[in-house]
């Protein structure tokens, strides 16, 4: 069974920073693209930042400049550094994940999410 756990969200100032963590775990043999979403009330869920396995990234245009993200393979864990944030973001924050099972098989994962409110 493969799970993804995020953790790191909670309250912010305007103007802070806040680092989101994932961390999969199971039989997992590889880790292909992983993925933030995003998704405020009311609104669509939206992809925020992704990371290819060699590191190849992509950003929102709303975040590009103040979002980082960042992946340590060895430990099967995505990152999100989160600077000068906005009250625009909050939002609860998903981790996603193209995972390959030792099986073989394949699938789409998600974790459970993690609240992030920026607010004075």
């Amino acid at each position: 069974q493969v799970q993804l756990v995020e953790s790191g969200g909670g309250l912010v100032q305007p103007g802070g920073s806040l680092r989101l963590s994932c961390a999969a775990s199971g039989s997992i043999f590889k880790i292909n693209d992983m993925v933030w979403y995003r998704q405020a009330p009311g609104k669509q869920r939206e992809l925020v930042a992704a990371i290819t396995r060699g590191g190849t990234t992509n950003y929102a245009d709303s975040v590009k400049g103040r979002f980082t993200i960042s992946r340590d393979n060895a430990k099967l864990t995505v990152y999100l550094q989160m600077n000068s944030l906005k009250p625009e973001d909050t939002a609860v924050y998903y981790c996603n994940a193209d995972i390959m099972k030792y099986s073989l098989a394949r699938g789409d994962y998600w974790g459970q999410g993690t609240q992030v409110t920026v607010s004075s």
